[in-house]
């Protein structure tokens, strides 16, 4: 299981680059559930060993799963069910940075009409779709 932030402020959405085993692509900043850490606890981590971020989380935008096969693992690996947990945050103070000796080697603001040209991860484009399902208040659009 792992939690992911969806940080988007005057227009721009805040990435990580991720960078592991020989893969790499823009995604959300997250990760990995550690033992019984909440997953708001984990989001709020992860922003902050990613971005430099402090982070609060507003809402639960959706859970994604897939299954990852053991071909596209590190060597030696068997399938992987992955439970990816969305939020939609904020950030509450910090400043830019990367991570140093982790999954992930940059964190930056991109304008969001930039998004479609990123070398990025699926849960991305996943997120966006989630997001913009849910209106930044709560309410629901009247109905026409």
């Amino acid at each position: 299981m792992a939690a992911y932030g969806v940080i988007i402020r005057d227009g721009q959405i805040l990435l990580s680059h991720w960078n592991e085993h020989g893969r790499s692509g823009w995604t959300l900043p997250g990760g990995g559930v550690q033992g019984a850490e909440h997953p708001i606890e984990a989001v709020k981590r992860e922003i902050l060993e990613e971005t430099g971020y402090e982070a609060s989380v507003d809402r639960l935008l959706g859970i994604d799963t897939m299954v990852v096969p053991a071909s596209k693992r590190h060597t030696g690996a068997s399938p992987l069910y992955a439970m990816r947990v969305v939020y939609r945050a904020e950030v509450v103070s910090g400043a830019l940075r990367n991570e140093i000796g982790g999954s992930s080697d940059e964190a930056r603001w991109f304008a969001l009409d930039e998004v479609p040209g990123l070398r990025r991860v699926s849960l991305l484009d996943i997120a966006l779709r989630l997001n913009a399902a849910e209106p930044a208040d709560g309410v629901p659009p009247a109905a026409p």
